[in-house]
């Protein structure tokens, strides 16, 4: 994550709660393009470095989750070789997704984070305490983000938003003491 300066004490805290961070897909995991095989079969195109990421975070302690409108066996693979639990895939309204998972979880609003990219992420966003737009979003979801992240989707947004919230709870350091120790 590049430019952390621009980073709000606002933000800082809001990020140091959050026990759940969730991603859109399309636009948020990817850059938004749909492609699809003569076949009809659909193909996404996911960054290795917001797998990383997502992993990471996990290792800190905070839950991963997914909220798609669209269903896909290319999210679904993904999600998978992620190792991802919370995988809510059809749902256009994701708000009854949302309540499900926080209940599930048993997390506070305040204690969950969303990044989106589009409209049809507004009903979450509003509801987290920490709502995330990616930096090619739409001008009404950024206009009611919290923060916006640095990469667009699908070119390392989710890496962003998730070394954000290792950053304010203070497990940067340790995140990447592995990747640092020498032979």
């Amino acid at each position: 994550m590049t430019g952390d300066t621009a980073i709000s004490a606002d933000v800082i805290a809001r990020a140091a709660k959050v026990r759940l961070l969730i991603f859109d897909v399309d636009g948020v995991l990817t850059d938004g393009s749909l492609y699809f095989g003569h076949d009809g079969r659909e193909y996404k195109v996911f960054h290795s470095r917001d797998g990383l990421g997502m992993k990471m975070l996990r290792d800190c302690g905070v839950e991963i989750g997914v909220i798609t409108a669209r269903s896909s066996q290319a999210v679904a693979h993904r999600a998978a070789n992620l190792k991802l639990e919370h995988v809510y895939q059809g749902h256009l309204e994701k708000s009854t997704a949302y309540a499900h998972l926080v209940a599930k979880l048993r997390l506070r609003h305040d204690e969950v984070s969303y990044v989106g990219d589009d409209v049809v992420d507004l009903p979450v966003m509003t509801q987290v305490g920490l709502a995330i737009a990616v930096a090619d979003a739409h001008p009404e979801v950024i206009a009611r983000a919290h923060w916006r992240t640095f990469q667009p989707g699908g070119r390392g947004a989710a890496r962003d938003a998730c070394e954000l919230i290792m950053k304010a709870r203070g497990a940067w350091d340790e995140a990447m003491a592995k990747y640092l120790r020498r032979p």
